[in-house]
């Protein structure tokens, strides 16, 4: 790992365009297995809601991971996690829907696909209803003004129930349809990890980059911001991608299953190693976080999709959410 550092250093000042040259190859590398294990018959609601949140999230997971092993700001960590998740459930999904729009019945009416079709809606349901609640979790836990770490220990043991409900689900499902995962998935989850350990290391890099430029020039305040633009490439490569390829489903499932990620998983980590102090701004970014999973959750119940004169709302709650927090 030193090595791969010292490596990346002796390119001078080519070495921060180099990381994020990484960094992007790294995420297509794993937008294309999961392309692959789509075609290899792998549901969208599985991709979504398993393997897409790990996948995106890895740079927010290394991000904390790293900030906690060399004592950072537990500041950085809020801020970069809500960014992300604020800016799925907004600018990304908003994009998608205005440009791709929603529809809110399968094109094909056959009996199969659209039990299929509602059960998806009820998966992306159910995905929304525990990204509000993790965020109460972790409105409620912050009400005193810092994230303990026993906070952090809370956060993470749910974490871990809701991965098991989701392994139980998915078990179920291909019981039920006597379906199994391909063969070639032990190759295809070794090629995401070659793409989680890019990740790592051009985060790592980055964020030790960061820290030693001159605080005159660039305040270390604007790590979490910086960090967070940087962390929902990934996300912005997947929306896309699948928006374009129809497929609004796993668009939807991934940006509101990659929540679950930053909240209570990223924070919960950083958290049990130090304690992380809260504000005003960090408290009222959840309350909008959590507004937003429920009008999320509102549309898709009643409606089974993001009307597009709401999805353009959604991108002016993006625009609110930039300004408070950077002014």
């Amino acid at each position: 790992m030193e090595m791969i550092q010292e490596s990346i250093t002796s390119l001078g000042t080519y070495a921060p365009y180099a990381c994020l040259a990484l960094f992007l190859l790294a995420s297509l590398l794993v937008v294309w297995r999961l392309e692959v294990l789509s075609g290899a018959g792998v549901e969208g609601t599985v991709l979504g809601t398993i393997f897409m949140p790990y996948c995106s999230g890895m740079g927010n997971i290394v991000f904390a991971v790293v900030l906690a092993r060399k004592g950072g700001d537990g500041s950085d960590v809020l801020v970069n996690c809500l960014f992300n998740n604020v800016t799925n459930l907004t600018l990304l999904i908003g994009l998608s829907v205005l440009i791709w729009s929603m529809a809110s019945i399968p094109r094909k009416k056959n009996k199969a696909v659209i039990v299929e079709h509602k059960m998806g809606r009820l998966s992306l349901a159910l995905n929304l209803v525990a990204a509000l609640f993790f965020s109460l979790f972790v409105w409620l836990l912050a009400a005193d003004g810092t994230l303990a770490r026993f906070d952090g220990f809370v956060l993470l043991a749910l974490f871990v129930f809701w991965q098991c409900f989701h392994v139980y689900d998915v078990k179920k499902t291909n019981l039920l349809k006597k379906k199994s995962f391909p063969a070639t998935l032990p190759l295809e989850v070794a090629l995401l990890l070659v793409g989680a350990f890019g990740v790592f290391v051009s985060t790592d890099w980055l964020v030790q980059w960061f820290l030693s430029l001159d605080s005159a020039l660039v305040p270390a305040r604007v790590l979490g911001w910086a960090s967070g633009v940087l962390m929902v490439l990934p996300n912005a490569l997947l929306a896309f991608y699948y928006g374009a390829k129809d497929r609004m489903d796993v668009v939807y499932t991934s940006q509101s299953g990659d929540a679950h990620i930053c909240i209570p998983l990223c924070i919960g980590i950083f958290a049990a190693f130090r304690e992380i102090p809260t504000s005003a701004f960090l408290q009222q970014a959840l309350l909008i976080l959590m507004g937003l999973c429920a009008a999320h959750l509102l549309f898709v119940v009643m409606l089974g999709r993001l009307p597009r004169i709401f999805a353009a709302a959604f991108l002016a709650a993006f625009g609110y959410f930039l300004w408070a927090g950077l002014a």
